[in-house]
C-alpha cells in the first residue's frame, strides 16, 4: 500500500492523467470536425471540467490497493459530424487510451534510464529517488487508465472498439445493452473485485517491466 505523502504526490499525477484521457477524446473528435467538445467546453486541461466524482473515488481507493482503475466523466461526440461516422467513434475512443500509453511511456523513460545507469545527476539522493517512485506511479497508473478503459463495457472506451466490429443484430443488441452499461460495469467491479484484481494487477506489472525494464 503506497505510503500517504506518496498519494498525495501522485495526486497531481492522478488528475493529469485523468484529464489528458478526456482532453484526447475531445481533440481527436474536434480534429475530425465535431464541435460539440469545444462547445461545451470539454477541450481543456481544467480538472474541474472533466472529473467524474465517483470516478475518481474508484481511481483512489484502487490505487491505495496497489493498481489503479477509474474514469472521468466522458466527453459528449457527435458522430454526425465524422466523414465516417463509424471510423471517426473509433478513433476518438481509442484516443484516451492511448494518451495514457504515451503518459506511460514518458513517465518509464527516466526509470529505464536510471535502471541502465544512464541517469546520474548532481541532485539530493533521497530527492532523485522520490522523483524515480513518482514516475513509477505515473507509470502504473496510466497503464490501468489504459487498459481499464479499454475493457469492453459501456460506457468504457472498448465498448466502442466492439462496437466497430458488430453489424446488424449483433449491433442492435450492443446498443441496447449500453443503456445498462454503467449498472453492469459496477455489478463486475463488485461480483469479480478480487479475481479482477489479481489478474489486471498481474497485467499492468508486467506491462510496468516492459516498460521500465524493473
Amino acid at each position: 500500500m503506497p505510503e500517504l505523502y506518496m498519494l498525495i504526490l501522485a495526486g497531481p499525477v492522478i488528475l493529469f492523467s485523468l484529464v489528458l484521457h478526456e482532453f484526447a477524446h475531445g481533440l481527436v473528435s474536434v480534429k475530425l470536425g465535431d464541435p460539440t467538445p469545444k462547445i461545451q467546453g470539454r477541450l481543456s486541461l481544467n480538472p474541474l471540467v472533466h472529473l467524474d466524482p465517483l470516478g475518481t473515488l474508484m481511481l483512489i481507493l484502487s490505487f491505495i490497493n496497489g493498481v489503479g482503475f477509474g474514469w472521468a466523466k466522458p466527453v459528449q461526440i457527435n458522430p454526425n459530424y465524422y466523414k465516417n461516422a463509424i471510423k471517426g467513434s473509433l478513433l476518438v475512443a481509442v484516443a484516451g487510451p492511448t494518451a495514457n500509453l504515451m503518459l506511460a511511456l514518458f513517465f518509464g523513460l527516466p526509470i529505464r534510464l536510471f535502471s541502465k545507469g544512464f541517469l546520474n545527476l548532481p541532485i539530493n539522493l533521497e530527492f532523485f529517488l522520490l522523483i524515480i517512485k513518482l514516475c513509477y506511479i505515473g507509470v502504473m497508473l496510466n497503464l490501468s487508465l489504459a487498459f481499464f478503459n479499454l475493457l469492453p463495457i459501456p460506457p468504457l472506451d472498448g465498448s466502442k472498439v466492439v462496437r466497430y466490429f458488430l453489424r446488424g443484430r449483433a449491433l442492435d443488441v450492443y446498443n441496447r445493452v449500453e443503456n445498462y452499461g454503467f449498472y453492469i460495469l459496477i455489478i463486475f467491479l463488485l461480483v469479480f473485485r478480487d479475481g479482477f484484481s489479481y489478474y489486471f494487477s498481474t497485467m499492468i506489472q508486467f506491462f510496468v517491466y516492459l516498460i521500465t525494464g524493473t
